[in-house]
C-alpha cells in the first residue's frame, strides 16, 4: 500500500518513536541526539520516558548535518533558505533551484521544498498527537502531565501555523488515524485551521511556565511567551490587530525579554541564551549539529556559498544617520559598501574587501585569481554579497556539525509587530509608544540608530515593513510578511541585482544584463498574483489521496 506524508508518520508514532535522545542539560542546552528506539506499549510507565518522548516531540523531522530540501521549518535550510523565495535572497545553484522556484513564476507542485515542509509538519503533528494520546496515562503529577501536554500542543499549533500560512486549508489531524483514514483524510477550510491554532494557542498559556522560570536545563522548551508570540503571529496574518496587539503587550508586560545591547552576538553560541530569544531550535557542537557553516561560507573557507543575499536587501540599510540609502550620495562607496550605513549591514553581511575571519575577502568580478570571484560558474557568490549572520568567525570545527542555535522568535519581533498591530488597529500612535517598540529595537547599544518620530499612519507604515526587512533578515519571515501584506505580487517582480561594481573592467562583458549603478545583475522574477500566494498541495500526496486536491 502507497502512504502519503500524513499516513507514514501516523505509522511511524503508532509503532515506534523516533526518539532524539534524552531531555537533559548539555551545555545548558536541550540535547536532540538521536539515542535508541522504543516500542511504545511498554514505554508510557514513567517520567523519565514521558520527558524522553517529548524531546521526540521537539526533534520532529529536525536532521543534524547536511541538509538541502528543509526537513523541518526550524532547520537552517528551512529558516534561512526560505530567504531565496524572497527579495533578499538567491541560492547560488541557479533559477532551477528548489527555492528561487517557490515564487520566480515556475512553482509546480513537484518542488521538493513542498513535499519536505509538509512532510516535516506532518511527522510533527503525529508524533504529537500520540504523545497526547499517551502522557496521561503516565504516573506522574498532573501539573506535569498538564506542562508537557502544553508543549505538545504548542509545537503541533505553530505546524499548523506554517500549514495554513503557506498551504490555506489542509487536514486537521488531532488524533491518531488507522492507515486506511489517512489515506483519505479531508482538507479543513483555512478559517477552521485558523480558529484550532488560535484555541490551542490561548488555551496551553496557563500550563506553560514563564521565560524567566525555565532552567538552563529546560533551554529550548516552550514558555508562555513563545506560545503568545505564535498567536500574535496569526492575529497579525488574520488582521485581527486588536488581539494581536493585547497578545504582544502581555509578552512586554511579563518583562522577562529584552533587547540585547549586542545585535551580531545574539546569533552566536556564546550568546544563544539571551533573553531576547523568546524560542530556538538548538544544537549541538560536534554531536547534534548543522551543516549551516558548510553552505555558506565562501569557498576560501571551505563553504558552498549557497545562500546569497540581494542587492535589494543590502540597499534596504540605510545611512548611518537615518537617511535612505542612495548611489547618489557622496557617502557611497562602492570599494567599502558597510561604510556609514546602519552597523546591522555589518553584522549581516560581507561583501568584497570587508574583512571575515580575519583576512580580507575579494569576491570582485575582475579578481580572476580569487576563489571567491563573482561569476556565473564559481562555487561562490551569485551577488556579490554573502552571509555574516549567524556564523562564529573564529570557529574551527567541522562545517557540518555547527553548534549555532536558530532563533525562531525573538523579542525584537514582538516589539515591532506589536507596533504593527496597534498601527493597524487605528490606535493614537505616540512618541512613548515608539520609543517603547521600534526605537527600544533600532537603540540598542551596536546598532544605536536614530529614533523614529513619525506618527502618521501611511509613512510609519513602510518605516516599520523596512525595519522588520533589516532587523530580521535571513530570518525566513520575509516571505510570510510579503504573503500577509498582501505585496508579494508586486515585490517579487523583474529584475534583481547583486553588489555594484562601477570600477570593473570585466563587468560589461560578463554580467548578463547591465545596470546604470554597475550591479551585477542575478535573477528576473514573475511571481504570479492570484497563484503563487498558496502553495499547491505535494504531488506525491496527491497522487494518492485525491481528496486532498477539492
Amino acid at each position: 500500500m502507497k502512504m502519503n506524508s500524513i499516513n507514514r508518520y501516523i505509522i511511524l508514532s503508532v509503532f515506534f518513536f523516533s526518539l532524539t535522545g534524552i531531555m537533559t542539560s548539555c551545555e545548558d542546552k536541550l540535547e536532540q541526539y538521536p539515542e535508541n528506539q522504543f516500542a511504545s506499549g511498554s514505554f508510557w510507565t514513567n517520567e523519565t520516558n514521558a520527558l524522553i518522548a517529548l524531546t521526540g516531540v521537539y526533534r520532529g523531522a529536525i536532521e543534524y548535518g547536511t541538509s538541502v530540501n528543509p526537513p523541518d521549518w526550524w532547520t537552517y535550510s528551512g529558516i534561512v533558505f526560505l530567504e531565496h523565495a524572497t527579495d533578499n535572497a538567491y541560492d547560488r545553484r541557479g533559477d532551477n533551484a528548489n527555492q528561487n522556484r517557490l515564487t520566480d513564476g515556475t512553482l509546480l507542485p513537484n518542488n521538493g521544498v513542498l513535499s519536505s515542509y509538509w512532510g516535516g509538519s506532518y511527522k510533527r503533528i503525529a508524533i504529537s498527537n500520540d504523545f497526547l494520546e499517551n502522557v496521561v496515562n503516565v504516573p506522574m503529577e498532573e501539573a506535569k502531565i498538564n506542562r508537557m501536554a502544553a508543549e505538545a500542543r504548542f509545537i503541533r499549533a505553530t505546524q499548523y501555523f506554517y500549514l495554513s500560512q503557506f498551504w490555506g486549508g489542509v487536514p486537521l489531524v488531532t488524533t491518531t488515524l488507522t492507515p486506511d483514514e489517512a489515506n483519505v483524510v479531508n482538507k479543513a477550510p483555512k478559517s477552521e485551521v485558523v480558529q484550532f491554532i488560535i484555541g490551542e494557542f490561548s488555551e496551553i498559556v496557563d500550563d506553560l511556565p514563564r521565560f524567566s522560570e525555565l532552567t538552563d536545563a529546560e533551554q529550548g522548551r516552550a514558555s508562555k511567551q513563545a506560545a503568545l508570540a505564535f498567536l500574535g503571529r496569526i492575529y497579525l496574518a488574520e488582521k485581527q490587530f486588536a488581539q494581536a496587539a493585547a497578545t504582544y503587550k502581555q509578552i512586554i508586560d511579563f518583562g522577562d525579554n529584552m533587547i540585547d545591547p549586542d545585535y551580531q552576538s545574539i546569533f552566536l553560541p556564546s550568546k544563544e541564551n539571551s533573553a531576547e530569544n523568546i524560542f530556538s531550535s538548538l544544537y549541538y557542537d560536534g554531536i547534534a549539529g548543522n551543516a549551516l557553516p558548510q553552505h555558506t561560507l565562501p569557498a576560501s573557507s571551505g563553504g558552498w556559498h549557497i545562500v546569497n543575499p540581494l542587492g535589494s536587501l543590502a540597499d534596504a540599510y540605510d545611512w548611518d544617520d537615518g537617511t535612505p540609502f542612495s548611489y547618489d550620495d557622496p557617502r557611497y562607496n562602492s570599494r567599502d559598501m558597510g561604510a556609514n550605513r546602519d552597523p546591522r549591514f555589518r553584522y549581516t553581511l560581507t561583501w568584497d574587501g570587508c574583512d571575515f575571519q580575519g583576512r580580507t575577502l575579494v569576491v570582485h568580478p575582475d579578481s580572476t585569481n580569487s576563489l571567491d570571484q563573482l561569476t556565473y560558474s564559481k562555487q561562490a557568490t551569485r551577488t556579490g554579497y554573502g552571509l555574516r549572520k549567524y556564523l562564529d568567525e573564529s570557529y574551527n570545527g567541522g562545517l557540518r556539525l555547527y553548534g549555532g542555535n536558530l532563533p525562531v522568535i525573538r523579542y525584537a519581533e514582538v516589539l515591532l509587530s506589536y507596533l504593527e498591530a496597534e498601527l493597524e488597529a487605528g490606535s493614537v500612535i505616540t512618541q512613548d509608544l515608539l520609543d517603547n517598540s521600534i526605537n527600544l529595537v533600532r537603540g540598542r547599544e551596536s546598532v544605536n540608530m536614530p529614533p523614529i518620530t513619525e506618527t502618521d499612519p501611511a509613512k510609519l507604515r513602510e518605516i516599520i515593513r523596512k525595519e522588520r526587512r533589516v532587523e530580521m533578515a535571513m530570518e525566513g519571515t520575509r516571505l510570510w510578511d510579503l504573503l500577509r501584506w498582501e505585496i508579494a505580487g508586486d515585490v517579487l517582480q523583474g529584475d534583481f541585482w547583486g553588489a555594484p561594481f562601477p570600477d570593473s573592467e570585466l563587468y560589461e562583458s560578463t554580467s548578463k544584463k547591465l545596470d546604470p549603478n554597475f550591479r551585477w545583475y542575478v535573477t528576473t522574477k514573475n511571481f504570479r498574483k492570484g497563484i503563487d500566494e498558496v502553495w499547491p498541495i505535494p504531488e506525491s500526496e496527491t497522487n494518492i489521496n485525491p481528496n486532498l486536491t477539492n
